[in-house]
């Protein structure tokens, strides 16, 4: 094993996701000398060449091959999108099991080695979290404002102001919005129509914020948002490592797996293995962030407590699907240029369904909603073709989030061997399915006012994990017990070593969980860069 030798670095971050990101920036900001440690797999090269070939030429001028080739292998079903890939590559899911072994039973969730993390693969939703909804959090909304506001002006963001504002800041002005398509129009209209007896049961409505270029040098609404951006506008947490790279006092240094820390008096012990040659390595630094992912660091934490055979719990937020249908056909929605990110966001607040609340976040069409559509006809797909057709052009898809209360969890645990794995196992909530269908109540009893109706009876409701807002495996609390953290992230017995990912966060709420998660980050580096 190379010696740990001399401290070289005040800070060390552990990942290049989102989180990470946003540490090693408020860090930088504050004068620290940082290192970031990343086993950084990036999107292969041939893949990467078809990504920049398009990237530099105008949609029109793409060919029938170029574009079957950056769809490659993604699919979908009535049940949704098995696995979400980024320019027909799954370079995001790489290797994980070679280095990080792991068995799931009932568990969706994985987690990813990339650079950049999942940030390759994510819908750009941006939402902070409601005061209500950090209620009991040791820190609260206002704490995150100003690392909402750093964070926004790093990714950038698409969205306009209304309704959702009174509740949901927008922290920052928001840059040239996102055109709504045809569908998108139909709905928002519809509810605008109907703002204040919608309000009035608890229902808010606003255009979709996502972390998105728009405006004259920005999308061009060729519709493969799914697959992956070839002008890069969605925003991937490897463009600010880009922009840190820049900075003299900012290091990075990829194919590293880190496996455990040990604090040693006043510096950190960082070791783990090469990701290639699976070479040993020890760092010694001041301070150690990880912002690993939330079964990364799990991983690392229990492995350096020498915590096995007993389990922490990640809490998650209930992912679900169903098609809302328009009372009104939009016209040809194969032919429309569209971006297919979310379009609107939807957030109910009623205490009949929930004392949290409940976050939908509308789609209107893409190529891979005409596929669920077919499949789910089977056998009589072809016969009713026409009747695919209709559908298509009214149908909304919507991706419903619930709060951790009312959401199954995943226990995570250590098993020792020749080998260290993790166990992830789902334990179900009894509350999930009939939260939904209260949900699914309320919005066929306000069908008027929104124009359109849920389809019930077309409802998935996905695996743990499915929708990859979880966290809370090591939550912040005012006064920390055993496995818990402080406001700064850290464990208790632990000084120098700050979780700054999802796994501190107390709860986790319905809406989008990357903003919240990236400013947390952001206020724990503010935060730890004064401290000696």
């Amino acid at each position: 094993m190379a010696a740990a030798g001399e401290t070289q670095f005040t800070h060390c971050v552990v990942g290049s996701g989102p989180a990470g990101v946003a540490c090693a920036h408020a860090l930088l900001q504050r004068g620290a000398k940082v290192l970031m440690l990343d086993a950084g797999i990036v999107l292969e090269t041939s893949r990467r060449e078809l990504v920049t070939e398009m990237g530099s030429r105008k949609p029109a001028d793409w060919s029938a091959e170029q574009i079957k080739n950056f769809k490659f292998g993604m699919s979908a079903g009535a049940k949704g999108i098995p696995l979400k890939l980024a320019y027909g590559s799954d370079y995001p899911y790489r290797e994980t099991d070679a280095h990080m072994p792991a068995d799931y039973d009932g568990v969706a969730l994985r987690p990813s080695l990339a650079q950049g993390g999942f940030s390759s693969v994510w819908g750009a939703a941006m939402m902070p979290y409601s005061e209500k909804d950090m209620a009991g959090w040791p820190i609260g909304a206002r704490d995150l404002a100003e690392h909402y506001s750093a964070v926004a002006k790093l990714t950038g963001f698409s969205g306009v102001h209304d309704d959702l504002e009174n509740i949901f800041p927008l922290h920052n002005e928001p840059s040239t919005a996102l055109a709504l398509s045809a569908q998108a129009k139909i709905l928002h209209t519809r509810l605008a129509q109907n703002r204040e007896p919608l309000r009035a049961a608890g229902i808010h409505f606003g255009q979709a914020r996502t972390a998105v270029r728009a405006g004259e040098n920005g999308c061009v609404y060729c519709g493969l948002c799914m697959y992956g951006c070839p002008y890069g506008y969605i925003y991937n947490s490897d463009q600010t490592l880009r922009v840190l790279r820049e900075n003299p006092n900012f290091t990075y240094r990829g194919d590293y797996v880190v496996t455990h820390v040990r604090e040693d008096g006043e510096k950190v012990l960082v070791g783990g293995h090469d990701r290639v040659s699976r070479a040993p390595f020890e760092i010694s630094v001041g301070r150690v962030h990880l912002a690993a992912g939330v079964v990364s660091t799990a991983g690392i934490v229990l492995r350096s407590r020498e915590i096995y055979d007993r389990p922490v719990y990640l809490k998650d937020s209930q992912y679900y699907l169903f098609p809302l249908l328009l009372t009104r056909r939009a016209g040809d929605v194969r032919r429309e240029a569209l971006h297919t990110l979310s379009q609107l966001f939807v957030e109910i607040f009623d205490d009949e369904i929930t004392p949290r609340s409940v976050h939908l976040q509308i789609y209107s069409y893409n190529d891979l909603v005409g596929q669920a559509v077919r499949q789910s006809f089977g056998p009589l797909a072809k016969i009713l073709e026409p009747l695919a057709r209709v559908l298509e052009d009214r149908m909304l898809i919507v991706q419903g989030y619930l709060h951790s209360d009312h959401s199954s969890q995943i226990a995570v645990t250590l098993k020792k061997g020749a080998t260290d794995r993790l166990q992830l196992q789902a334990k179900l909530n009894p509350e999930v399915r009939p939260t939904i269908r209260r949900v699914l109540r309320k919005l066929m009893r306000h069908r008027g006012q929104f124009g359109a109706w849920p389809l019930a009876p077309m409802l998935q409701v996905s695996e743990p994990g499915r929708g990859f807002h979880n966290g809370s495996s090591f939550p912040m609390r005012e006064n920390p017990g055993e496995l818990e953290t402080d406001t700064l992230g850290r464990l208790h017995g632990w000084q120098r070593i700050h979780l700054v990912d999802a796994s501190v966060l107390p709860d986790i709420p319905a809406t989008q969980i990357t903003f919240s998660v990236m400013a947390n980050a952001h206020r724990i580096g503010a935060a730890a860069a004064a401290l000696k």
